[in-house]
Formats: structure tokens, sequence, C-alpha cells
């Protein structure tokens, strides 16, 4: 597959190969600490790596996807949003991975954050190699690097202060490493001494245990964070990983990470480039806590289909901030992806050839793929496109049941086909989501029931009468709506009204309310014998 497309994850993959050279396998890692909920920005962090995962094998190159649980930090506060928060408390101080998870579903408070960001992830076609600090650190699968920091703190210390002003360097004794008490579990200890092979001695404040450890068996000795980030670059041998503008900002920890790496561990450090943070706009009230709005993938997920999903962060740099709308941004979004459809499947001309190469890059890396390369366009059938306003007003006909305005749309000779029909659901799920929890209330409507009459006025009950009679009752010889609508502007001059009367009128008759839809594509899409029972007594 051709990459000269001048999409951001293609040229970061260019880029890897190019610094890298070529290698039989390339690394690409991401990781968190999930020390809280895991939210949509830490998931810009995973679906950037992915996408240049993606590029990459385009290239035809082999790559390693390694995700990293950092679940062997130190549990440092209790997160406002959590439950439980005295029994929380209990833990400050102790690895994340031993951390009890109050909602009593899983092995801890670490692993509940994790199982839902592993359940969630391959929805949107994201399934790297998880690797899990905790057992790593616990296994000394470390000891080696460990004792190559210890070696060599000096240096270390040299590195870390080369990046801070004189008010900030490190001061006295200083060590590379931190101990979890191996009697009460809490990193309050303080490093006594180490023998200069693999004795390390430490003596714990919170509980007064000493003790001497063997760095090649200890399971609670762990690396400071700037040098652990390099050494596991070099244990992975990884070839690229993204960060966070506060990582990569002027002597951050990837500045440090990349002298550390070099000089201390013999690697050059990997490829990278800075991701931009997320705002959030229009939340719906249900995703609130108290600590704040914490938005999830799958939060996102009950709005945005997997591929519109994507869609947001693959047609967006990674340093460029952006905004996840749930209000009424939620349908421009939705046209926009439907454009980028209609471009790369040619069912709209693209301005150039440059345009559509790009669009049609950003609308394969949107689609969601179970065996991690992008899917061919050549091997998929062309999609079912139906505007994301318009099915949410299908559903809102259908009296929210998302079958019968399926079974509607299904019955007509230019519906869907039965194999698009499983795409289609999943974005009605989204539109009956969205329509009851973040749509604004002037979007929503209910139809009235038949025979039903609202308090209109003389002059809009003759004009409600003439929709019906002219308009309604022969709606099937209107073709498309522009025909409809002249229709229905006729109605109007025959009442001897204004538009905006008969529109008034007709949506009070309809809906109860002043406004809807627009008013003919609205008729069109509603049973005919429904609409003639609704205004039988007009």
């Amino acid at each position: 597959m051709k990459t000269s497309t001048g999409h951001w994850a293609d040229e970061t993959a260019a880029k890897i190969v190019f610094e890298k050279g070529e290698r039989e396998q390339y690394t690409c890692a991401s990781g968190i600490t999930p020390s809280g909920t895991v939210h949509i920005g830490n998931f810009r962090e995973i679906i950037s790596v992915e996408l240049v995962v993606r590029a990459l094998r385009d290239m035809g190159k082999k790559v390693r996807f390694i995700y990293s649980w950092d679940d062997y930090d130190v549990f440092r506060k209790v997160p406002k949003n959590m439950p439980k928060q005295d029994e929380l408390e209990k833990y400050l101080r102790f690895p994340i991975t031993m951390v009890p998870d109050p909602w009593e579903r899983d092995s801890s408070y670490a692993r509940h954050h994790e199982v839902d960001v592993e359940g969630t992830l391959p929805v949107v076609g994201i399934s790297p190699e998880f690797i899990y600090q905790a057992e790593r650190y616990r296994a000394s699968r470390y000891a080696q690097g460990i004792r190559k920091a210890l070696e060599k703190r000096d240096a270390l210390k040299e590195i870390l202060d080369k990046f801070r002003d004189e008010d900030h360097k490190i001061q006295g004794e200083w060590w590379p490493v931190s101990v979890f008490c191996e009697k009460c579990n809490k990193d309050e200890t303080e490093i006594e001494s180490w023998d200069g092979d693999w004795g390390l001695s430490y003596a714990c404040k919170s509980c007064g245990n000493k003790e001497k450890l063997d760095i090649q068996k200890a399971k609670g000795i762990k690396l400071s964070w700037r040098v652990d980030w390099p050494m596991r670059w070099e244990y992975e041998k990884v070839d690229f990983e993204p960060a966070g503008k506060d990582h990569h900002s002027q002597g951050g920890s990837f500045d440090t990470a990349r002298h550390v790496c070099k000089d201390v561990y013999d690697w050059d450090a990997p490829v990278t480039f800075r991701y931009d943070f997320i705002g959030t706009k229009g939340l719906p009230g249900k995703m609130s806590s108290s600590s704040g709005n914490v938005i999830t993938i799958g939060d996102v997920l009950k709005i945005y289909t997997p591929e519109v999903a994507r869609y947001l962060f693959a047609g967006t740099r990674p340093n460029t901030e952006f905004v996840i709308s749930f209000d009424l941004d939620v349908i421009k979004i939705y046209e926009d992806y439907d454009k980028t459809e209609r471009i790369a499947w040619k069912m709209e001309a693209a301005k150039d050839e440059a345009v559509y190469q790009k669009e049609r890059r950003i609308y394969e890396l949107s689609q969601v793929s179970a065996d991690g390369k992008t899917p061919r366009l050549e091997d998929r059938q062309a999609p079912y496109q139906i505007p994301f306003r318009h099915l949410c007003n299908l559903i809102q006909i259908a009296d929210g049941s998302i079958e019968k305005a399926l079974s509607d749309l299904a019955a007509n000779d230019s519906g869907p086909k039965k194999e698009q029909i499983p795409a289609l659901r999943a974005r009605a799920e989204c539109a009956k989501y969205w329509i009851e929890n973040c749509a604004p209330e002037e979007f929503r409507f209910r139809l009235l029931p038949a025979g039903s009459t609202s308090a209109l006025s003389a002059e809009e009950k003759n004009a409600v009468r003439i929709l019906r009679d002219d308009v309604i009752c022969k709606i099937e010889e209107f073709g498309d709506d522009k025909t409809c609508s002249t229709a229905v502007y006729a109605a109007a001059e025959k009442a001897g009204v204004d538009g905006k009367v008969l529109f008034g009128a007709a949506y009070k008759a309809l809906i109860g309310k002043d406004q809807g839809p627009r008013l003919a594509s609205f008729l069109r899409s509603i049973n005919k014998a429904r609409l003639l029972e609704i205004l039988k007594n007009y």
C-alpha cells in the first residue's frame, strides 16, 4: 500500500525507519499509571501509537505494539470520584497494585482500571501486548537495570541536575531507587547503603523495619520515574513512543530520559512526538464526577461509533489541541466523517488528487481492524449512508424504537442491504443515546397521539387542514424534499399565511412544539396513515 499520503502517521513511520534503520522488528510503546479512571486524554496516546503501528505495517514492517501498565507506582491520593474513600485512604503510599478494588470486582484497584480499558480497546480495533510493571518488578526482571543505575548514580545525578536551576538541584545523598517496605508495603523508606554488588539496605520510617535486600530476588525495589522509563526503553528495545506536552517541555522528563537512555543504558531514545491535550464540550450530566468531568473512551463510544471515534484522532495531528463534543456539534462531526467517507469511496469528487489521497487515508485509518492492519477499501463493501440528524429524527418518529426505525428504512427500495444493517444499527444506538442524554431540549420531539389536537388559532387550523389535504394526502407523489417543500409553500399561500405560520402550526399539531425538523423531510419520513390519523380532527 502506498504511504506517500502526507498523513502524520505515515510521516512518523517513515521517520522511524529512517532514524532507526532497517530492523527485523520495530517496537512501538505506550503506557500509563492506572491510578484512577483512564480518560480520553490518555486514550490519545494509545491511538496515536496504534495509528503509527498501522502505518509501519502498511510499509510491510513487522511491529511489536506494547502497552505498559505502570501499576507498581505509588498510590499517592484518592481520586474524589472513587467509592469507599475512607477505606482507600488506608492504602496511601502502597503500590497501586496492592490497593483493593473498592467495587470488589477485580483483584486490585489497579486491575479494575486496567480491565475497563482492556475490555474497550478492541471495540476500536486496538489490541496491544499488555505489560504489567508490578509483575515485572516483583519477579526481579529489572535487577540488572537497577544495579546499573546504582553503579552510575553519580552520572544519573549529573544528568538530572543538568536541567534544573540551582534551587532545584539534588542535595545530599541521592539514590535512583525506592523501596516498598517488605513488612508494611509502604514506600516511606530510606536507602541506608548499597554494598556495591547485589545487596541494598533500607529502613522504613513508617513501621521501623530494617533489612538488607538481594536485588536479584527482592520484590519491592523500584527505579525512580526518570530512570525507570529509559531503562525500559532499552529493556524492550523501544523504537517509538510519544509523550504529552508536559513530558516534552524543555528540560522535562523526555529530555532527561533521552540522556539516561544513551549515557547509562547505551540505547538510543525512541523516535517521539508531542501530543496535545483534549477538551470536552456539551457534557451529559451522567458523565460528571465530584472531581470534575472524567470522560473515558467508553463514554465517547456511547455517542460516536468506533469508526467516527477513530476519525477524530486520525484526522487531527497529535500536536493539535481539539475538543470532543457531546452537544449539537456531534451532528457536524458525523457530517464531516460522512463526507470523508464519500470522497474515499468516490461517491463525491475531491477537489484534487492530493485531497482525495489525504481523505482516503484518514478514512482507512478510521476503520476498525481485528488484525491490526489497515483495511483495504478494495476488500470491503461500500457503506450505506444516512445523516446522523436524519437518523435521530427517524428514531424519534419511531417513538424511540431503533428496530422500528431500521425496519422502516429497510422497507424502502433505496434502503440498506441486509449486510449493511449492523453498522447502521451501531450508528442508531449512538443516535438514540445522544438524543436521550445529550441533545438540547429543542432537538427532541415525540409525535402526538392519533386524533389529538393542539391549541391553534382559526387561521392556523385552516393552514393545517390545507397542508393535510393538499400535501399529506398525496405525499407519495413528491419524489424528493424539494418538490415536497414547494407543495408546502403552495399550501401556505392557499391558506393566505406566511410560510413560517404554517410551519409553526404544523409542528404544534404534530409534536406540540413551535419548531422541529425541516418540515418537508419530516413529513416524508412519517408514515402517511399515521400523519392523517394525528391530523384527522382538524
